[in-house]
């Protein structure tokens, strides 16, 4: 593997003793899927670019892992792996608590080639649509009074 990133070798070392294979697997499986792949730290947990954009992450807990795909809502997804299996997991494979609970390699293969494809020709995510609806911002009556006493900072306002 090339690309490779110390933190992560760190954090992987780290993680609980079930953790461990399964974090190596899945780092070998992003290598081999897109070579060119890099490996950086956001959010306090691994995550894997190509082409200046996120493609997957993994992550470990005290009795489980996860991996998510950055780009989960616009890849396809015909195996029907791409759902949180329980609703306290973060990523799309649910808790991941050994090897058996991962898809098989050429699946995830894949999914992360396609995620990949997805950054190579610049596909971004849709933008959420910003809400029109105005909201009254209601000031506390402490404040007011606070600002009705000082009157250079009731002018700044």
């Amino acid at each position: 593997m090339t690309n490779i990133n110390e933190r992560i070798d760190r954090y992987i070392d780290k993680s609980a003793d079930f953790a461990k294979p399964i974090l190596k697997h899945l780092r070998v499986l992003v290598h081999k899927a897109c070579p060119e792949v890099e490996e950086t730290w956001k959010w306090s947990f691994p995550h894997f670019d190509y082409m200046g954009s996120s493609v997957c992450s993994m992550a470990a807990f005290k009795q489980h892992c996860t991996f998510g795909f950055w780009k989960a809502s616009i890849m396809s997804d015909p195996e029907k792996i791409l759902t949180v299996k329980e609703k306290n997991a973060m990523g799309h494979l649910g808790q991941i608590k050994s090897l058996d609970d991962l898809p098989s390699d050429k699946i995830l293969i894949t999914y992360i080639k396609e995620a990949a494809r997805l950054n190579k020709e610049g596909i971004k995510l849709p933008s959420k649509p910003k809400s029109t609806e105005k909201k009254e911002l209601e000031v506390p009556d402490y404040f007011i009074k606070a600002l009705n006493k000082n009157k250079p900072a009731k002018e700044s306002v």
